[in-house]
This record gives C-alpha cells, structure tokens and sequence, in this order.
C-alpha cells in the first residue's frame, strides 16, 4: 500500500509539472459523423502495438483498437472500466454502439446518408471512465499481422488484453490511480475472470504500472459446460415454454441431465423442448424475430446482410450474436469453439439485424475519425462478430476463477436479464449458488424508477447475483436505465 501511494503521488507530481504527458494527443476524437453536437467528455480511440511479442506465431503483429470514453462527470476520480462484448469474436464496439455507449442511433432507417446519431442519457459515461476494446486480435478494429493461423484462446488473450492495459495505463497515466473494473457479457463470462486472474497475478508480481483493480461484472456470461448446459430446460419450462407433461418426460428420461444427453429416450424428448422454443428470439424470448422475406420466420434458416428487408419495427432492432450454435445443444466445451460465420458459412444470425452499425463503422470519414485502420489494413469491413480467427476454450470452467477471486476479496457482480434463453439466469443463479458462500442479503426485488427492476441476492466474500426483469440477453440495451442504476450503484458501493 505504501509503495502504491508513493506511485500516485510521484505520478501526480510528474503530470503536475509536465515531466508526463497525460493522454496521447493523437487519440483524442474532435468529432463523429453523425453527430452535431458538443461531446460531454473527452474521448479517445486508437491501437496499442506489438502486443505478445513474444509469442513465436505473433512476432509483434498483434494491434489491439480500444474507444476510451472520459466520465462525464469527474474523469479525474470516477472508477475505470474495461468493457468486453463476447461471442469469441465479437467486437466490442457493439456495447459502445447498442448498449451503454455515450451515443445511441435515432430510429429509422438511413437513406443513402449515414445514421445519425444522438447523446444516451443512460450512457456508462455518466458515471465512469470507460475503455471499450476490440479482442482478441483480428475481432473488429483490432488486426494481426505476419501470422496465417491467427490461433489464439482464453489464456493468450488474457494475456494478451493484460498487456493491453498495462501498455494504456502507461499513455494514459493520470488514470493509474483510479479504481479499475473489468466488465463484459456473454463469452466475456470467460474473458473478466480470466483476465483478472492474469492483473492480480501482475499486482503480485510487481509489474509496473500497478493496476488499482478493485472487482468485475459479469452480465449473461458463459461460466461452465455442465451448469450453461442444463439451464435451457427449466428455463423453458418456468416461462411457460414447454408443458408440465413435456417437462416431466425429459426430466424424468434425461434425469436432469440435458447438456449431455444419455439414451435415446432422452435425445427423443429433448427434441420436443426443441420444437416448442423453435422461432422464439433466443436473445430475448419477449421480443419479435427478425425475418427476411421468404424465411417464413423459421430461426433455423439465418439472414445474410445483403438479404436484409424491413423489420417488424424500426431500426435499430438487432439481438445480437452470440457466436456459436447457442442455446440448445452446444454448451461452450474444451477445445475448438466454432465462431457463428464458420457454423453458418458467412451468413448471420436468425432475428439480428446490425445494418445500422455495420453502415456508420465502415464509412471511412467514421474510420479516420476515430483513428481506425482502413479495411485493406484491418483485413477488412468492421463486422459484428468475425468468423476469420480460429479460438481455442482452453481455460475451462470459471467457477475456480470466480472462487479464487472472491475469496482475495475482490468485489463481482454478476448479473442476468431473466428473458435470455441464450445463457439462461437459471444456470447462473444455480451457478452462484454453488460456491457455497453463506447468503448475507436474502432474495428480494430491487427497484429503479419506483418500480421493482429485477431481484438479487447477496453472499459472503463480496458476490451478487442480480436479475433484472424483462430483460434480454444484452441487459443494458434491453433495459438501459435499470441497467445504469444498479451499475452506479454497484460502482458507488451502496445497496442496490
């Protein structure tokens, strides 16, 4: 603690009497297409370079793209937080640009101009600093040069997004002493806890800048094989999804067993879950599928973008990718995890529609804005989630990460919108349960705008488990200003 306050306060020194440069000037983005208007905070975007030198198949070719977004309200104080979209291989300008960054796209449908855009007045920004990145490499903006396997896993991009802070903390060191959180949702439930399993290890070890992490939430995110796997069925049950009769016969032929399915008994009744939950939006069983035309709204049949037609509402309607054939026979296993284009051969998700922001990030006066490489650099056009890197699961189950993390006293917020049938609430409350950590809030509702918002629970060792209700898969583009109350709050320390 005292080398870590002598840090600060030497820091503080060298920016006061210039010997620092606070933020490169290079990244800061004077202004956005789309957007007339005055920025509420500073914003900054660009690469960090040369990531992993070391790895024998990267030779410094890894350029990793964040989008750093200021607090709009005191940036010199307010926690820092890293923002990680999942898939694997889903960019994370996705949450900047659907979800709690400090724009959100006005409604309808661009006409040979691009989208407009206008401020989020539930933007994360209003109370943190926020660090949108791009991982790994060759997801988004980020890219990979002098490497023809672009092979990576959960464990090198730990690693490899450590480094990224480490090197960002260095051009951004006026930030240093902050409070820093890693959030994400989805795939992301393996990219925080491994990635905080890799900066404590930094902290422990003394390497340089000492990150002043505190905790990380997780929202919707893939935990474990056995625990993702079998929450599909109850899940659909208690929604009222598949009868009392269809319920009683899968459970009873599958003894409770559903993500590895023993008997053809089994296998047979599980196929009537299939068939009940088939056309349903699996990111959000409330809302409408997307359709194009000729589809006859079969979710087995996905949409190319070029294919897309008029929605049932106006855009932005998009349920976003989660990057796999999820939810119902494919719970994230060891090894290779196909991406969503490798499975579907380049065609996109049933009930997504991502015009909007595929349109606004490949303009070019969006790109050079800011500061993202040209396609023939990037190896082409900003899509939402990529198919052109092989990912291997190698980090296995979350649930010792999560136990190992708490138990050092690290705060984790993990949270779920409970009318998501891809990572369904029913495996991660069973999930949080089973740490065995002793319940010290008892289940009851929380509330935002007078209204009950959701339910949680707390236990020892600083964990929360948190519904929030009617929500989606992407809990703050489905519920944006429930979702900023429990994030203040939870940032602040106090009751949510």
């Amino acid at each position: 603690m005292a080398n870590f306050l002598f840090f600060t306060i030497s820091l503080c020194m060298l920016l006061t009497f210039g010997i620092i440069e606070a933020a490169p000037k290079d990244a800061l983005i004077t202004h956005l297409p789309g957007f007339n208007g005055t920025f509420p905070s500073k914003h900054y975007a660009g690469y960090v370079t040369n990531i992993n030198n070391k790895n024998k198949n990267n030779n410094g070719g890894k350029k990793l793209f964040y989008y750093f977004v200021e607090s709009e309200r005191k940036a010199w104080k307010d926690p820092v937080v890293l923002w990680l979209n999942g898939g694997p291989g889903c960019s994370s300008m996705d949450g900047f640009v659907y979800e709690h960054g400090p724009f959100t796209f006005e409604e309808g449908k661009p006409k040979g101009s691009l989208p407009r855009l206008r401020l989020n007045p539930y933007s994360w920004s209003k109370v943190s600093n926020i660090i949108y990145l791009d991982s790994p490499a060759g997801v988004g903006f980020s890219y990979w040069k002098y490497s023809s396997t672009r092979t990576t896993g959960d464990i090198e991009t730990a690693s490899d997004t450590h480094e990224f802070l480490l090197k960002w903390f260095k051009q951004f060191p006026e930030f240093i002493s902050n409070p820093f959180y890693i959030s994400g949702e989805s795939y992301a439930g393996i990219y925080v806890p491994t990635l905080a399993s890799e900066v404590i290890k930094g902290i422990k070890n003394g390497v340089k800048p000492i990150i002043n992490f505190k905790g990380y939430m997780v929202g919707n995110g893939v935990t474990d094989g056995k625990f993702d796997g079998n929450a599909l069925v109850p899940f659909a049950h208690g929604m009222s999804l598949i009868s009392n009769n269809i319920f009683e016969q899968v459970h009873s032929s599958c003894k409770g067993n559903y993500d590895n399915p023993v008997g053809k008994s089994c296998n047979q009744n599980l196929q009537l879950v299939y068939a009940a939950i088939d056309g349903l939006n699996v990111y959000d069983i409330l809302e409408p599928c997307y359709h194009a035309p000729g589809t006859q709204g079969n979710t087995s049949l996905p949409l190319s973008f070029q294919q897309l037609g008029e929605s049932e509402r106006p855009l932005p309607v998009r349920k976003r990718i989660f990057g796999r054939a999820w939810p119902f026979r494919a719970p994230v296993r060891d090894g290779l995890v196909p991406l969503w284009p490798q499975l579907s051969q380049g065609i996109s998700v049933p009930c997504v529609n991502d015009e909007v922001a595929t349109i606004w990030l490949n303009n070019k006066e969006v790109r050079d804005a800011i500061h993202a490489k040209p396609p023939s650099v990037t190896g082409g056009p900003w899509v939402l989630c990529t198919g052109a890197i092989h990912y291997e699961h190698d980090a296995g189950s979350m649930i010792p990460y999560h136990k190992n993390l708490t138990l050092q006293g690290y705060r984790a917020l993990i949270y779920s919108g409970d009318h998501d049938m891809c990572v369904p609430f029913t495996g991660t409350q069973e999930w949080t349960r089973s740490l065995g950590y002793k319940i010290v809030d008892e289940w009851r509702s929380w509330h935002s705008k007078g209204q009950v918002a959701g339910y949680l629970q707390g236990y020892d060792n600083n964990l929360t488990f948190l519904t929030v209700k009617g929500s989606g898969h992407t809990v703050p583009e489905y519920k944006p200003q429930e979702a900023l109350d429990f994030y203040r709050r939870w940032l602040e320390g106090k009751p949510i």
